[in-house]
């Protein structure tokens, strides 16, 4: 749940931004579910920043677009509004730190694959990150690594680790309750789940898949109806969330 309402917020400056043409201007010219975005197009929004071409490959479309209906209902009647709920009943500042608590945990996933990359300028800065705000920062409830000392964190993961030794997306993916994703970042997510130290806090089945509702519900919390604008204007919510996703991991990727 947290890959689809991270990926939701990273999509909220995209959200803005006009769809028309969109589902007119993309072609697939072999009928294989791989889509090509005409430069000078209105979807040059999905271009890369050396304006390379940009190709979808998306072969189980129409199983993705079950899966996405699905998500969507799920959102909407049920983790929307208990985000909501939580929302009124949680202060802002706590909701924030336990954003920070969880993101603290994930430390392991950014710094090894950081390493990976051979980032190590990040990587110990991740190091540096968990050992402050664990401490400091009272189990990761704060920050004060970044308030205090300056030290951003380095968002990587395994899907990214993959893509900068070259193993391409392969094709799409809408995964249950998860959200979008790619052949890629589906293996990688594997990986990253077992880096996360919330699987050895909670090591009861029952207690970590609480505490990944609670972080899911959190992140819903503090999201301003990202995808209620994505819905309100795309013309087709399924291809703008679908050629974004992969825009941005391409980027992340490439960055």
């Amino acid at each position: 749940m947290k890959h689809m309402t991270n990926t939701l917020l990273v999509l909220l400056l995209l959200a803005a931004c006009p769809l028309s043409g969109q589902a007119e201007d993309a072609i697939d010219p072999v009928g294989t579910g791989s889509t090509t975005v005409a430069p000078g197009s209105d979807d040059d929004l999905f271009m890369f920043d050396d304006m390379e071409e940009f190709i979808v490959s998306d072969p189980l479309e129409p199983i993705n677009r079950g899966l996405f209906w699905f998500n969507d209902k799920l959102y909407f009647y049920l983790m929307k509004p208990v985000a909501r709920g939580y929302r009124r009943v949680v202060p802002d500042l706590m909701q924030v730190s336990v954003q920070h608590f969880f993101s603290n945990l994930a430390t392991p996933v950014r710094l090894v694959n950081s390493a990976l990359q051979f980032k190590f300028r990040d990587a110990g800065n991740e190091l540096t990150r968990f050992g402050v705000n664990s401490t400091l920062g009272i189990g990761g409830f704060f920050d004060p690594a970044k308030e205090h000392f300056n030290i951003s964190r380095k968002d990587e993961d395994t899907g990214q680790t993959l893509g900068h030794y070259g193993f391409g997306p392969g094709f799409y993916l809408v995964l249950p309750v998860l959200g979008p994703s790619n052949l890629r970042d589906g293996i990688g997510l594997l990986a990253d789940s077992r880096l996360d130290l919330t699987n050895y806090v909670w090591e009861e089945n029952r207690d970590y898949l609480g505490a990944k509702i609670v972080d899911a519900i959190n992140e819903l919390s503090l999201d301003k109806d990202t995808y209620e604008g994505i819905k309100r204007d795309a013309l087709d919510p399924y291809l703008f969330v679908r050629d974004a996703y992969i825009q941005y991991r391409q980027n992340k990727v490439r960055n």
